[in-house]
């Protein structure tokens, strides 16, 4: 059986899908350029994030991708590659601290969540910032956190912080922060997903229009993974009226039984 021959567009059908193509590649730049117009921009013309921010991700549950379980609800993941590159020591410790999460994981301590944990823990966070750094006070556990953008370097003889220790620049509207020497003492999720003192993190953070930031993180620990690993979540500015940060300072879990204190110690 014969086949019906395929027919080619026509000189003005492919003048009219050239055109076409044109027109929708302009609209998505207009937009796009439209969006970084309306950002919200510092004297010196660079990208201001003050504001409050949190994540929707379930990220902070579990990194990876995993069905739905009593202490987490369901989730794609948020890592590029969908599986963190354990060496397979640490493999063995991340199955032990999983097992255990309900009584190992810092955060029931109250502990500070760390870098990037802190991010996207699901409790807001403010952030202020000037022109020589930001300034970012997080709901968990009183934690601040100044990412210094002046052009200093890391400090040569540091101690091992919670927090690392914070320095960026700016490459076009996007900020990039460089985050190093930290202790082993937070994990990155509830998971029992982990780090050593090794860890080194690079962000990047980016407005995609004045309410939305694209948040990336480049994961390095020769201590603990095979190779580097990326996480990506997105942060919605809190625009509700009068919505403010509550405390959530739970150092004293341990101690409420004792207070306030009981008439005859009972």
């Amino acid at each position: 059986m014969k086949t019906k021959p395929t027919q080619r567009p026509t000189l003005p059908q492919t003048v009219l899908l050239l055109a076409s193509s044109v027109l929708l590649l302009a609209l998505a730049a207009h937009n796009v350029n439209a969006a970084t117009q309306k950002i919200p921009r510092l004297a010196n013309g660079k990208p201001d994030f003050s504001g409050i921010w949190q994540t929707t991700s379930a990220a902070d549950y579990d990194l990876e991708p995993h069905s739905n379980r009593k202490d987490a609800p369901p989730s794609a993941g948020v890592v590029e590659g969908f599986y963190l590159p354990y060496l397979p020591k640490a493999l063995e410790q991340k199955q032990k601290n999983f097992a255990e999460r309900d009584k190992l994981d810092p955060a029931l301590k109250g502990y500070t969540l760390g870098v990037p944990r802190g991010i996207y823990y699901p409790e807001p966070f403010q952030i202020f910032q000037r022109k020589q750094d930001l300034t970012l006070v997080h709901q968990f556990g009183h934690s601040v956190r100044t990412i210094h953008t002046d052009g200093t370097g890391h400090p040569k003889d540091p101690y091992d912080w919670w927090l690392g220790d914070s320095r960026a620049h700016w490459e076009g509207d996007s900020l990039v922060v460089d985050v190093k020497h930290f202790n082993d003492k937070t994990w990155f999720d509830r998971a029992g997903n982990f780090h050593s003192d090794a860890l080194h993190v690079v962000e990047t953070w980016t407005f995609l229009d004045p309410n939305t930031i694209e948040y990336k993180a480049h994961i390095e620990d020769p201590n603990v993974f095979s190779k580097p690993w990326d996480l990506s979540v997105m942060l919605y500015r809190h625009r509700e009226k009068n919505f403010q940060l509550i405390e959530d300072y739970r150092f004293t879990l341990d101690y409420d039984e004792h207070y306030p204190p009981k008439p005859d110690g009972k």
